[in-house]
């Protein structure tokens, strides 16, 4: 993957090992779940490919699925010209103020009780301001970011958008700057009275699976699968 045209008025220096503690990034409970450490976001968000924006619409808080791609300290997310929000984006002068959260679920934690059911997970909020990316080369790069934020290997193994698709399709950029990680591991935590109650406590195990190819029904005959795609599996 090529790597992302540098803007100095948007770059980021900060090679720290931690992202700055801001009074978004910092939670007000559970405190100690929450790390600042740049390679476990950054593996955190290598891990997924979808992602859910959040910003405000007519005044109306609205969250949005979407496929997202990560290139160095920066992420890029895609959608057509026609949507609303990616419209308001490139409107706007100084960028859209929004949200970004990633999340992975890694069990279901079943407690004696009701109130201490919960999940193991990893997540990553990222807040700061998308703005809209002009530059064709700088797009292009980052819808290949995006694809092989899902499939990797896959940007270079299929045709890239043509003139007319690349006008009709929006990227917007944030950069990570105000950063956090949170994760939930381990097994319930029941109260001491509880303990004895005959009901099963414990964890069952979450984990995403790939199924078989499904090769498409017009596929040419002949046609081998890729390498990357002979044994999928994410890490």
């Amino acid at each position: 993957m090529t790597a992302a045209p540098q803007h100095e008025d948007r770059r980021l220096e900060d090679v720290s090992t931690a992202y700055g503690r801001t009074d978004r990034t910092t939670p007000s409970r559970d405190r100690e779940r929450v790390s600042y450490d740049r390679e476990s976001v950054h593996a955190m968000l290598d891990e997924g490919y979808v992602c859910h924006l959040g910003f405000l619409r007519d005044g109306a808080p609205v969250v949005l699925p979407t496929l997202y791609g990560r290139i160095g300290e920066r992420l890029y997310v895609h959608g057509s010209t026609g949507s609303r929000p990616l419209r308001t984006a490139q409107r706007a002068d100084d960028g859209m103020p929004v949200s970004l959260t990633v999340t992975h679920v890694d069990g279901l934690v079943l407690a004696r009780s009701g109130f201490h059911h919960s999940i193991n997970y990893r997540s990553v909020v990222v807040h700061g301001t998308a703005r809209p990316v002009a530059d064709e080369t700088e797009r292009r790069t980052a819808l290949d970011a995006i694809i092989d934020q899902a499939v990797p290997g896959r940007a270079a193994d299929c045709r890239p958008a043509d003139a007319k698709e690349l006008a009709a399709t929006a990227v917007l950029s944030l950069d990570l700057a105000e950063v956090s990680a949170k994760c939930r591991t381990g097994g319930p935590n029941d109260e001491p009275e509880d303990l004895d109650l005959p009901y099963w406590s414990g964890v069952v195990p979450v984990a995403p699976v790939y199924g078989a190819l499904q090769p498409a029904d017009d596929l040419r005959p002949g046609i081998p699968v890729p390498g990357y795609l002979a044994d999928f599996r994410r890490a």
